[in-house]
């Protein structure tokens, strides 16, 4: 994961977090975050490096519509993403 953008990392995050989303859904998701337009040139490149990098599994919904599921590898990727963080975060915020 340590290669990925912050973009793909929060587009890999927001795959774990919906069942099965097609690509306008997740555009939905990052607008909302992001507060401002994601294009379409800048979605589907980083959905499709995210395949290729075996994070995400690419499926057709149908003729026009694909579905993106995080892979195993994804999943422990993002677990050992979150302890990494965890052991810098854990001292330094307080409650």
């Amino acid at each position: 994961m340590y290669d990925l953008t912050a973009f793909q990392r929060d587009l890999l995050y927001v795959i774990a977090g919906l069942d099965q989303p097609h690509g306008l859904a997740l555009k939905e998701e990052l607008e909302t975050y992001y507060e401002g337009e994601i294009h379409h040139g800048r979605l589907y490149p980083n959905l499709d490096t995210l395949v290729e990098k075996g994070l995400v599994s690419k499926s057709s919904k149908d003729r026009r519509t694909n579905e993106y599921t995080i892979s195993n590898r994804g999943e422990r990727e993002i677990e050992t993403r979150q302890k990494w963080e965890q052991k810098y975060l854990s001292d330094s915020i307080t409650t």
